[in-house]
């Protein structure tokens, strides 16, 4: 059975590291099931080790969350929303709501009227990723919200589109931030804490860091980065090798007879496919799988893909499929039971695949 497998140690290295780095309050981005190392378990490990603020963007992910996290612990959901269901979760959670519109204000402080509670809310201001947000020019509007009876504001945010490969994009995405901070300001309301730092931005781009900085990737060791800082790049997926066979020159594998074998080939089978995550691409999802020629073409192209197993690197041979991944074991003494692993972005990998903290 697979499994994917974080080691705790080195994930709690991380964290020192981006502590070290930063230099200010961490706010632990769990998103996307926490980057694909299981949200429950991820938050618990970042509790852990000091931190407090938690983020996330699907309203579904609350009620999950706040089983494992303790009463001085708050949730920041960011998600500017118009929708009423969606803002009484937040509101009734008692979490931090994301305000990037007028609109967004309005459903807020009426659902929260209607529940009898303050909800606590940070500015979303955007600076140039083109999602939720005031963009500078509407500076006024982004003031009218202070105005609302039933929302405080404890904090506003923005959120860099290139950090990752544009220093001088997100040193000019800062000082928008900063220069409607002040009008803010200027205009009498007390912004809170104030927060544009994601993983790309802390590891590439210097003076970035605010009150606080919102951590995901880098957590996991596996962001973009120019950076010497030496994260641990964390997580693989596992399983043992189930069968064993050798078959004679010639002879197809996998799905359409696209792989053939040139010798006498000893073949491991290991229990990881496309459910697991392994192979995806966004190639794979939009392919014409109906065309044989389209596959060969594809096939053809591909970067060879490889499977450790107990330590040494062995090719994939023929389509990955579903549940099962042929792997070219000749010369080798592997056997059934040794153990097989592959470097895959936790993202990638199904959700329902068991994460396991060693």
């Amino acid at each position: 059975m697979s499994r994917y497998v974080i080691d705790k140690n080195k994930l709690e290295e991380n964290i020192k590291i981006v502590k070290d780095k930063s230099g200010v309050d961490v706010i632990g981005v769990v998103k996307g099931n926490g980057y694909g190392f299981g949200i429950k378990e991820f938050a618990g490990v970042l509790k852990d080790n000091g931190i407090k603020t938690f983020a996330v963007t699907e309203v579904d992910d609350i009620e999950e969350l706040k089983g494992v996290l303790d009463e001085d612990c708050n949730i920041l959901v960011m998600r500017s929303t118009g929708i009423d269901e969606e803002a009484k979760i937040i509101a009734e959670n008692g979490c931090i709501a994301t305000i990037g519109s007028l609109n967004s204000a309005k459903v807020m402080d009426k659902v929260s009227a209607e529940l009898g509670v303050v909800t606590k809310c940070h500015l979303k201001i955007d600076t140039g990723m083109g999602r939720y947000g005031f963009m500078p020019s509407q500076v006024e509007d982004a003031i009218k919200c202070y105005g609302f009876k039933n929302l405080k504001f404890i904090g506003a945010y923005t959120h860099f589109s290139s950090a990752f490969r544009n220093t001088e994009l997100t040193k000019a995405q800062l000082e928008m931030f900063k220069d409607t901070m002040k009008q803010i300001k200027k205009a009498g309301n007390d912004v809170g804490i104030i927060h544009a730092a994601n993983s790309p931005a802390l590891l590439n781009v210097e003076d970035v860091c605010l009150d606080s900085v919102r951590i995901g990737s880098a957590f996991t060791g596996r962001v973009i980065t120019k950076s010497k800082i030496p994260l641990n790049r964390i997580g693989c997926l596992e399983a043992e090798v189930i069968e064993t066979k050798t078959v004679p020159p010639g002879y197809a594998i996998g799905y359409n007879g696209l792989y053939k074998t040139k010798r006498e080939t000893k073949i491991a089978i290991v229990p990881i496919g496309h459910y697991d995550g392994f192979g995806l691409t966004k190639e794979k999802e939009i392919a014409d799988f109906h065309s044989v020629l389209s596959q060969l073409k594809k096939y053809l192209k591909k970067t060879q893909m490889y499977v450790k197993i107990d330590g040494r690197m062995y090719s994939v041979i023929g389509e990955i499929g579903l549940s099962h991944t042929a792997v070219d074991i000749t010369g080798s003494d592997v056997k059934v039971g040794d153990l097989a692993t592959v470097d895959i972005s936790p993202l990638m990998v199904n959700p329902r695949i068991k994460r396991i903290y060693k």
